[in-house]
């Protein structure tokens, strides 16, 4: 969810470069361990002007789980499942329709990855598993000459309650809730998500991200380590948010790589779930 991470990214400077957001709000909200800005970010993105910025439409097959096999878990091709509501899951979805439970939800194995960081305290953490995932990516990148950042990583519950509370404040809640995600409705929360900077911060946290060297090697090669990207372009009707080219889900390689082989571009849709525009 849109977020630029700016008094974050202020905090981490001495582990990498700093990565300006669009705009910021004119107070700075103590947030864990360092100070988090609101930045406001526009719902509306302009049409990316490179074809390999689009995301295609999706051609779910015969062979895609049903919404009726995934009220709360699917089986793995070869073996074994993931739940869908458990946020300990790789494959939990979160979104309008689908909030963490419980709602103040805390990864039990929330780690700092050895990676290029903008950010510091609680943002600069992942799950264990993410984590892992996350330095082969950004190692990978760096081989590719490629810089990658982490943007924007782990909000707990009180975070994401003093960030969504300054987009109404600033926006209203109409607005607010096309941008930000309500506490306890974060994919962030989970630590199987975070948003990805490069190391100049051009186009931070905004549409034209897309066309940005880290935005579209991470679009070209994420699901080689298991990473999506979770809101791609002009499906915000089911996943609920606008384009973001900087957010990074962790679905696992092998969900990753049969998403993109057979075309589907939403996690609702590969996993038969409904669409989420707003909020139930």
């Amino acid at each position: 969810m849109c977020h630029d991470g700016a008094a974050e990214t202020a905090a981490g400077q001495a582990s990498g470069p700093a990565t300006p957001g669009r705009r910021t709000f004119g107070r700075l909200l103590l947030a864990g361990s360092g100070l988090a800005a609101l930045a406001a970010c526009t719902p509306e993105p302009p049409r990316p002007t490179s074809s390999a910025a689009v995301a295609g439409t999706p051609t779910p097959t015969a062979a895609a789980p049903s919404a009726s096999a995934t009220a709360s878990e699917v089986p793995l091709p070869g073996g074994g499942q993931h739940s869908l509501t458990d946020p300990a899951s790789p494959w939990v979805v979160v979104n309008k329709h689908r909030p963490l439970s419980p709602a103040a939800y805390v990864p039990a194995d929330l780690v700092g990855p050895a990676v290029r960081l903008a950010v510091a305290g609680e943002a600069a953490l992942l799950n264990s598993t993410t984590a892992a995932a996350a330095e082969q990516l950004f190692a990978a990148a760096a081989a590719d000459g490629v810089v990658l950042t982490l943007a924007s990583g782990y909000r707990s519950f009180a975070t994401q309650t003093v960030t969504y509370g300054g987009y109404v404040d600033s926006r209203g809640q109409a607005e607010a809730d096309t941008a930000s995600a309500r506490p306890g409705y974060s994919e962030h929360q989970t630590g199987w998500s975070f948003d990805i900077g490069d190391g100049g911060g051009a186009c931070s946290f905004q549409p034209c991200f897309a066309e940005q060297p880290a935005a579209a090697w991470a679009r070209s090669n994420g699901h080689r380590y298991g990473f999506v990207v979770r809101y791609p372009w002009d499906f915000h009707e089911i996943t609920g948010y606008y384009y973001e080219p900087w957010h990074l889900r962790y679905i696992g390689v092998e969900a990753a790589t049969d998403m993109l082989n057979r075309g589907i571009a939403t996690l609702e849709e590969y996993f038969g779930l409904e669409a989420a525009p707003d909020y139930l």
